[in-house]
């Protein structure tokens, strides 16, 4: 096997290149968020149109992972790899000059594109390069606190840049990190020989699911932002569980599938998958609502509010270290990830309890750094078993599916905690103020920020439900440790496995 007998210090080199990408694309999601301001002072655009900076990239990311990650397979990762950076880069520095508020959107929406080329890629080396158990369980502890950890780092970094430089360096950081991802990918990321012909792409399958993802994606971002009673949301919604079920009607006979099945039917696989949309979207309700709270009620900077999470980031990848190190080899995912489960729910518990007086050290610092322990704990195990076995040329397509889980998660948690948060302040609002609108000025101040504590822990308590439901599912869906063996997937006749794939069976949990 080429990729197992490179020197190891080679391959911890190119852990290092592919932790880079990988923390690129994931902080992006987040960077731009806390720069938006000064872009719209900036650039001049509306609070309406605010929306697409983020939206654009998310819309891009999220409906062509899976072709992402099937290019990656069909035209050699190395390659993949470089083109995802370099396009990245390119369309980092172009947000980052923009001068209009349409070609900001574009350069958002280009990064969601080569994004989605190279999230999947840059798992996909990890799991060819690291094939040795030890050495894959600290690889897949350093990736998967990346993953877990980036949004928090993104906050952290947007704003910085933004207080100590301008709202254009969240854009232009990712030049810089590219280009050095850029030579270690050149260096130190192999190319292993391709064995028999070269397999075709699934052109029906990937439109169907492209569109698919798209609707799904669009119609939540549309809930958030006008309503689940918009018909553009239930249609775009409606829309993609109709072609969902196509693409998996069309995988079912395809000679080349986008997706195999088997990757996704397998027990271990589909729970790793599940588990990852929970925490993502569990993740962005933390982000998101915890930031709301530092800045507006307690009057944090940007600076400052990155600089909060910095021990929820500390728990995250000691608890990433513990877990694929120690607790997932002698125990499985079967017990770790319902553990780490269940610490999330506790964690978003026990932030309702924040009021307009709380104070950082005592109530909000506690919660944080038990999420961050729990996502340590749920997403490298998720990761790693997600990924386990899998027929080395369907590595990418099923390290998509790990990001498309993750994103797609995003955009249901933020979609459905926002509007229950909107509800639930503008409930409080009613029941609180008086009837004949005879409040003083600062009475409806006082009763507005009680709403909006109010909202988030309404917003905290979904989120402990969703973790609450992700313990019972893991538990349920993850075989006991030492079940049985996954050695790659089922191939449709025409797609038999080349002898070197065949040839190197994997353990599964």
């Amino acid at each position: 096997m080429p990729e197992t007998s490179a020197p190891s210090s080679r391959r911890w080199l190119t852990l290092t290149t592919v932790a880079l990408a990988q923390l690129m694309v994931v902080l992006d999601a987040t960077v731009v968020n806390i720069a938006l301001p000064s872009a719209q002072a900036d650039l001049g655009f509306s609070d309406g149109d605010r929306q697409w900076i983020v939206t654009a990239y998310s819309l891009a990311f999220g409906s062509l992972l899976l072709l992402g990650g099937r290019l990656s397979d069909l035209m050699g990762r190395k390659r993949a790899f470089i083109i995802g950076l370099i396009g990245f880069a390119l369309a980092s520095a172009l947000g980052g000059a923009a001068d209009s508020f349409g070609l900001l959107v574009a350069a958002r929406a280009l990064q969601g594109v080569f994004g989605a080329l190279l999230a999947p890629t840059a798992l996909a080396v990890l799991t060819t390069t690291f094939t040795i158990p030890k050495e894959r369980a600290r690889a897949f502890g350093i990736f998967g606190a990346i993953a877990g950890a980036g949004g928090a780092v993104g906050l952290l970094l947007g704003g910085l840049l933004t207080e100590s430089f301008s709202w254009r360096w969240n854009l232009y950081i990712n030049v810089v990190i590219a280009v050095i991802a850029i030579v270690g990918a050149i260096i130190f990321v192999s190319t292993p020989k391709r064995e028999g012909a070269r397999p075709k792409l699934d052109l029906p399958g990937t439109v169907l699911v492209s569109a698919a993802l798209f609707g799904l994606v669009y119609g939540f971002s549309n809930a958030e932002n006008n309503g689940w009673d918009s018909p553009l949301t239930w249609g775009m919604l409606a829309g993609s569980v109709v072609l969902l079920v196509a693409f998996v009607l069309w995988q079912r006979r395809a000679a080349h599938p986008l997706l195999p099945l088997a990757i996704v039917l397998d027990r271990n696989r589909g729970a790793a998958y599940t588990s990852v949309l929970i925490a993502g979207a569990g993740m962005f309700g933390i982000f998101l609502f915890v930031t709301y709270y530092l800045q507006t009620t307690l009057g944090y900077s940007p600076i400052q509010t990155g600089l909060a999470f910095l021990p929820m980031i500390i728990l995250l990848v000691t608890a990433a270290q513990l877990g694929t190190n120690i607790f997932v080899p002698r125990f499985g995912p079967k017990v770790v990830v319902p553990i780490g489960m269940t610490l999330a729910a506790l964690g978003m518990a026990y932030l309702t309890h924040l009021d307009v007086g709380s104070t950082y050290v005592s109530d909000v610092m506690p919660p944080l750094m038990i999420l961050g322990f729990a996502m340590g704990t749920i997403m490298p195990a998720s990761i790693q078993t997600a990924t386990l076995g899998v027929d080395r040329r369907f590595a990418g397509v099923a390290s998509a599916m790990v990001n498309t889980s993750q994103q797609v998660g995003g955009s249901i948690g933020t979609a459905l905690l926002n509007t229950l948060a909107a509800t639930a302040a503008a409930d409080y609002l009613v029941s609180h103020l008086p009837a004949d609108a005879t409040a003083s000025a600062s009475t409806a101040a006082s009763v507005a920020a009680e709403a909006a504590v109010h909202s988030y822990a309404t917003a905290y308590w979904w989120g402990a439900a969703f973790f609450a439901v992700g313990a019972v599912i893991a538990a349920l869906l993850f075989r006991r440790k030492g079940d049985g063996i996954t050695v790659g997937v089922a191939l449709p006749e025409a797609q038999e496995a080349d002898p070197a794939d065949r040839d190197a069976p994997v353990l599964g949990h």
